[in-house]
């Protein structure tokens, strides 16, 4: 990283008064959609994003033009509510690709607002050679809605992506039973695929484990049938529409940040030794102020940390260093409080050698760094894992060699049980043991969303093999341990 970056960097650190409380908004909510081919994911989007205000006039008028040369619906087709039908998955398949072939392939990531919250979505392919995309898109979700075609019912893809949602801990799981106006809007087809979701979510624990909440809509994404308002066409149905459940619902952080202690990757050291940019001296900045400026900027990953808060850094095999947090620098302002996950400049009582890769957690709170770690992976390569493999281990902001000592099973996604296995295939969702070789302070992804994940990658060309979740340490044969 140059000095002019680090500088830059440092130059929006302005000397403001501090604020009482963090600048962190409330109202943003990220969700994914994720279902198998065909169930109107796209038209969904579209549909939120169109009733919403949320599309332009000239994009709408575009998409509108599209679907008439396509003779979309036919000619002078309206919906169940006797307006003029579009092509709305026209506003987020965008591959050349995925509007000839009628599919989307990659995520795609849209951002509307209403009067009550803002949004960030990822529309995820259905694809079984896709469940990757729907792994990305749904590792950072608050919520993701699955879809299921009516006349279709739960299909091994559905499970599929339940079973990935279980295993992800994602906070809110919304199942919209799509196409609902194919069936005549009928309550009994509803009430059945309702039943065989509840089935599924009480199999895999979703709903039951305390972390997730599993709610069933029935819809009509084409017609706009209970997405932003509530239909006349299912009087049988009294609950909310999908965009008043996605209004209402907690963040994930808002869930889980009181809960978990403060964590703290460190991403970048900043010490600018006064060598201010020149526009930031145009600003007002005094390089006086900042010549023994150093401060150590990331995103909080996990709970919040005040001013005068006691701290540890933690480098892996070195015992830990405890000091104090003296200065919190947040978007040109300082803070007396940061929550996760805001990306701040932290300032410590103490002048300790910390670097990119070490972390800075509440005292007394890290675990002990291990060299073993076992997790459970959703397999995302056609290249499969076998035992022996040599791959690296992105765990937070720091990257290890490691080496597959074994695969322990495969999930059935028939019958929801770990089936002894010794090879991973692409989609896969299975356990394996990996030896680092160095040590990591893992923690468990049950209690710490995001320090209990990481990436799997090969090493030879750089690509992503697998999305990993830290397991607890089965503890079985203490020969097999090894700690730092």
């Amino acid at each position: 990283m140059s000095t002019h970056t680090d500088t830059a960097r440092a130059a929006v650190l302005l000397d403001e008064a501090p604020l009482a409380s963090p600048v962190l908004s409330t109202t943003l909510f990220r969700f994914a959609t994720a279902g198998s081919v065909d169930d109107g994911k796209s038209t969904l989007v579209g549909r939120l994003l169109h009733d919403s205000k949320a599309i332009l006039a000239d994009q709408l008028d575009a998409v509108a033009r599209t679907s008439a040369d396509r003779g979309f619906g036919g000619s002078g087709a309206t919906d169940s509510n006797g307006k003029q039908r579009i092509d709305l998955a026209l506003l987020t398949d965008g591959l050349r690709a995925e509007r000839e072939q009628g599919i989307t392939i990659d995520v795609a990531y849209r951002y509307f607002a209403t009067d009550r919250r803002s949004f960030i979505l990822a529309d995820c392919p259905g694809h079984v050679q896709y469940t990757k995309n729907t792994v990305t898109g749904a590792s950072t979700a608050d919520a993701v809605v699955v879809l299921i075609d009516a006349r279709k019912g739960v299909l091994e893809q559905t499970r599929r992506h339940l079973s990935v949602l279980q295993l992800l801990r994602v906070a809110h799981v919304i199942v919209a039973v799509n196409k609902i106006d194919l069936v005549d809007f009928s309550e009994a087809v509803f009430r059945g695929i309702e039943a065989d979701v509840q089935k599924v979510g009480r199999e895999l624990g979703l709903g039951a484990d305390g972390a997730t909440d599993l709610l069933v809509i029935p819809v009509s994404a084409l017609d706009g049938d209970n997405v932003v308002d509530r239909s006349e066409h299912t009087p049988w149905y009294g609950g909310p529409a999908l965009l008043e459940v996605l209004e209402t619902l907690p963040a994930a952080d808002e869930l889980e940040s009181h809960l978990e202690s403060f964590r703290f990757p460190v991403q970048l050291v900043i010490r600018p030794q006064g060598a201010l940019a020149s526009d930031a001296l145009a600003g007002g900045l005094k390089p006086k102020a900042y010549r023994d400026y150093r401060a150590y900027a990331g995103q909080i990953t996990e709970g919040s940390v005040k001013l005068g808060d006691q701290v540890s850094v933690v480098t892996p095999g070195q015992a830990p260093r405890t000091t104090t947090v003296t200065g919190i620098d947040f978007a040109g302002r300082e803070l007396t409080e940061a929550v996760a996950p805001q990306s701040v400049a932290l300032r410590l009582a103490e002048e300790f050698d910390v670097a990119r890769g070490d972390t800075i957690a509440a005292a007394g709170t890290f675990p002990e760094s291990t060299a073993d770690l076992y997790a459970a992976l959703c397999w995302l390569s056609p290249k499969p894992l076998r035992e022996g493999s040599k791959v690296l281990v992105k765990h937070g902001t720091r990257t290890v060699q490691a080496l597959v000592r074994n695969v322990t099973g495969k999930l059935d996604l028939a019958s929801f049980r770990l089936e002894p296995a010794s090879t991973l295939e692409l989609n896969d969702i299975g356990h394996a043991q990996l030896r680092l070789a160095a040590p990591l302070p893992l923690e468990s992804y049950l209690h710490h969303r995001r320090a209990g994940a990481f990436l799997v990658i090969d090493p030879l060309d750089g690509n992503t093999l697998a999305a990993g979740l830290v397991n607890d340490h089965p503890g079985d044969h203490e020969d097999e341990r090894y700690s730092i």
